[in-house]
């Protein structure tokens, strides 16, 4: 199963994540099939793929609950329901 989830990078003290399309059994620094985003939580910044999360949203994957909240904030995830809606 794939889920979209954070995987950390930056320095200490000063961490950003990127949101990427990674299987499940992958730790947090394994191999991602695809980054789809980033996050600053420091400056509150996002950046997000739409066409590559609504990619893998429709295949199936899981957001964590972060990246679900993040994916909400944004409004993708209103805009899956009524595309899958169609």
């Amino acid at each position: 199963m794939v889920k979209l989830r954070l995987k950390r990078c930056g320095k200490k003290q000063r961490a950003l994540y990127r949101i990427v399309a990674i299987d499940v059994q992958s730790r947090r620094e394994g191999i991602d099939l695809q980054k789809v985003g980033f996050y600053d939580p420091i400056k509150n910044q996002t950046y997000l793929n739409i066409p590559g999360i609504l990619y893998f949203l429709e295949r199936g994957a899981q957001p964590t609950e972060t990246v679900y909240d993040i994916l909400k904030k944004a409004g993708i995830l209103q805009n899956f329901v009524l595309i899958k809606r169609k």
